[in-house]
């Protein structure tokens, strides 16, 4: 099975403040990965290295066989799914939602004098409808809930048919409905055969959807532990993980998590 992602001693140093430490990690290209961890653990720092937006202060990372550093990574770039906080602020209130998905083709946020093809037009639609986003083609992002952006950020990530899905806390600030409907997508997403490779962040548990296979727990930028999802979140690791004495539980594919009294 080919490898999407290779970390290889990886450290990354910020303003004098080591956010990851020597980390070595293989993803490969039928995983579904959820990284968790405190805040300030790292989370975010992988995935940048990941999307080729950060390169490692040391250590090598490849992404989808090209090392980050060593190749054109605006090439790069358009085969590699995203959606994060970070690409939402990038995005202009006033853009349609249809042109926010379309875009993606381009790897650019905001329309201007590109030409698109009767593919690239069809090719949005067809994600706007797999993610409920019909009816709001002619709304523009500014006007969204947090629950609709998500779902536009994620079909952005979607449309350009990437490589390697990098979602960074998806269903974060979301509603209990919200959270839910997006949960549902996520899952029938990953459990397509057409799917590709996905490393989703987040800080809850509650938040993996069912059809994610492995998972990593990390602190202060180093791994706790990594695997087979079942094999990761226990209690024990947990409890590493955060500090604080924690239970875990696992019903109908979905886990939840508590500080034990």
């Amino acid at each position: 099975m080919a490898s999407v992602l290779e970390l290889h001693d990886v450290s990354f140093v910020r303003g004098g403040n080591r956010i990851l430490d020597q980390l070595s990690w293989t993803v490969d290209e039928a995983d579904r990965w959820v990284i968790l961890g405190p805040n300030g653990a790292g989370k975010s720092t992988i995935l940048q290295i990941a999307a080729a937006t950060a390169h490692p202060t040391s250590g090598t990372a490849h992404v989808l066989g090209e090392r980050v550093g060593g190749v054109d990574v605006f090439e790069l770039r358009t085969r590699i799914g995203l959606a994060a906080t970070g690409l939402a602020r990038q995005i202009p209130a006033t853009e349609r939602v249809g042109d926010v998905v379309l875009t993606a083709a381009y790897a650019v946020t905001g329309r201007w004098r590109e030409r698109y093809e009767s593919f690239d037009l069809e090719r949005a639609a067809e994600v706007m409808d797999a993610w409920d986003l019909t009816g709001l083609s002619t709304r523009t992002f500014g006007t969204l809930s947090d629950g609709e952006r998500k779902r536009v950020q994620i079909a952005r990530a979607v449309m350009t048919d990437p490589e390697l899905m990098l979602l960074d806390e998806p269903a974060g600030s979301l509603d209990l409905g919200a959270r839910e409907s997006l949960l549902q997508s996520l899952e029938e997403y990953a459990s397509s055969p057409l799917a590709p490779a996905i490393i989703m962040v987040t800080h809850h548990v509650e938040e993996i959807p069912p059809g994610f296979t492995h998972g990593m727990l990390l602190r202060e930028g180093r791994i706790v532990t990594a695997g087979p999802l079942e094999d990761v979140l226990t209690d024990a690791h947990l409890t590493e993980t955060f500090g604080l004495p924690l239970e875990i539980a696992h019903e109908g594919g979905r886990w939840a998590a508590r500080a034990t009294r």
